[in-house]
């Protein structure tokens, strides 16, 4: 069977830096990535599962928020990831969130966020760092501990902005030590799991590959699904 294709959302302006390494992690993975930028030809029936990227902060008027001024926005992106996650969903395609991702994925299930997430959680530990600095605490029994294991885990850091309010049919699967939400869940299938942290950048660690391998797995289970379904109905006609 031909590995499974994953789109990966980048923002248009730096995703040529990031998207090589997400798609190194996906064909470690056992998939194939396809880069999408706002403008491109974003077709959810061309691939078999989605990435949400990480970028720019979420436009408040998403989520009910306030405009800031220092925040740098991209509306056309929103528009695309928001619709991308609704699209996945009603043709039950697995999705991964990856900071910004997870946000969106929260976003567009209709929850909000923290826009200066460590105003708020204030003995959050702030690193701003790819490497693995900050410790988050997976909750047990969800599927991110199923991933990844639920002993404490060693991630970094980029974001500036968290989760508040959970979407529709989403948990929380991880938090630091402050309490603020590290990472979310969807409680049924299809598969979607969002991470504030940037495991791209992990890839030499088991626990961040296992977030892709669970991905492409899904993907893959959807695809041959999928393509058992045509056979059939080849036959019957």
């Amino acid at each position: 069977m031909a590995r499974p294709r994953i789109g990966v959302t980048t923002s248009r302006r730096s995703g040529w830096r990031i998207f090589p390494l997400v798609a190194f992690n996906v064909w470690m993975a056992g998939g194939c990535a396809v880069r999408w930028v706002d403008g491109s030809d974003a077709r959810m029936a061309d691939v078999d599962g989605v990435i949400i990227g990480g970028g720019d902060d979420i436009s408040p008027d998403l989520y009910g928020g306030q405009i800031v001024a220092s925040a740098r926005l991209d509306p056309g992106r929103d528009a695309l990831e928001r619709r991308l996650v609704h699209e996945a969903f009603e043709l039950s395609k697995p999705v991964l969130g990856i900071c910004r991702g997870s946000q969106m994925l929260n976003v567009a299930l209709g929850g909000t966020l923290h826009q200066d997430a460590y105003d708020t959680y204030r003995d959050s530990d702030r690193h701003r760092t790819i490497l693995p600095r900050k410790t988050v605490l997976i909750e047990p029994g969800t599927r991110l501990a199923r991933v990844a294991g639920d002993d404490p885990m060693k991630v970094n850091a980029l974001h500036s902005q968290a989760v508040d309010e959970l979407g529709r049919g989403l948990r929380v699967a991880a938090r630091d030590r402050g309490g603020m939400i590290q990472a979310i869940e969807r409680v049924r299938d299809p598969f979607a799991i969002g991470v504030q942290w940037h495991p791209e950048h992990l890839f030499y660690a088991r626990r961040q590959q296992g977030l892709f391998r669970a991905l492409v797995t899904a993907a893959a289970a959807r695809k041959a699904h999928h393509g058992q379904l045509e056979e059939v109905d080849a036959a019957t006609r």
